[in-house]
């Protein structure tokens, strides 16, 4: 009987803290997916094995538990290593050219396209012959097709 208290006594202070444990852990990959590894940079730190990602999910770790907010988080992390460690920087002036620059490519690549086809066309005019070179061009292949040979 004394065990089964003892077990009972164990769970219950030991369950919510396997619990805490799981919404701390499920926070930080939150606030990891969000921002970029400064090492790998093109993933973000919940992906990236290299030691800072490592070191950086466990300083988000203990600002979880520490009671800030997500918000709070990314503002240290942007104070302490830039705007650059946010995997969608946010839509302002200095970062217009970032969310809009793939646009403007591919608007410039079209006009590109379309004055280039445009002069191809006007190039590929019908050239009509002489008569003199309509005769010739005749002649030459009724010689191609008397010798029998296929044009």
């Amino acid at each position: 009987m004394k065990r089964l208290w003892l077990l009972l006594l164990c769970t219950t202070i030991t369950l919510p803290t396997f619990a805490h444990s799981g919404a701390i852990e499920e926070r930080m990959q939150n606030i990891a997916s969000e921002l970029r590894c400064l090492v790998c940079q093109n993933e973000t730190i919940s992906e990236s094995r290299s030691d800072f990602a490592v070191d950086l999910r466990e300083l988000i770790r203990e600002q979880v538990s520490a009671g800030h907010s997500d918000n709070e988080i990314r503002r240290y992390m942007v104070a302490r290593y830039g705007e650059f460690i946010l995997y969608r920087p946010p839509l302002k002036a200095s970062t217009l050219l970032l969310w809009f620059g793939p646009l403007l490519l591919l608007a410039l690549a079209l006009i590109v396209l379309l004055i280039t086809l445009r002069r191809q066309k006007h190039h590929h005019r019908e050239v009509l012959l002489s008569d003199i070179e309509q005769e010739k061009a005749e002649a030459l292949l009724k010689h191609t097709f008397d010798n029998g040979n296929q044009p």
